[in-house]
C-alpha cells in the first residue's frame, strides 16, 4: 500500500496548491493574447525587413 500512498498523496498536495493559484479571468486572457498576437506581428514584420534588405544586399554583392 506504501507504493501507491506517494503519488496519490502528491496528487492531493497538488489540488491544493492549483486552488490557491491567482487565475486570470476572460477580460485579463483576451488582453494578453491580443499583447502577444500584436507583439509577435511586429517582430515577424521586423524581420521580414530585414531579410529583405540583407537579401537584396548580398545580391548586389555577389553579382
Amino acid at each position: 500500500m506504501g507504493i501507491f500512498s506517494k503519488p496519490v498523496n502528491f496528487l492531493k498536495e497538488v489540488k491544493a496548491e492549483l486552488g490557491k493559484v491567482s487565475w486570470s479571468n476572460r477580460q485579463e486572457l483576451l488582453g494578453s493574447t491580443v499583447v502577444v498576437i500584436v507583439a509577435t506581428a511586429i517582430v515577424a514584420t521586423y524581420i521580414g525587413i530585414i531579410d529583405v534588405f540583407l537579401t537584396q544586399l548580398l545580391k548586389i554583392l555577389f553579382r
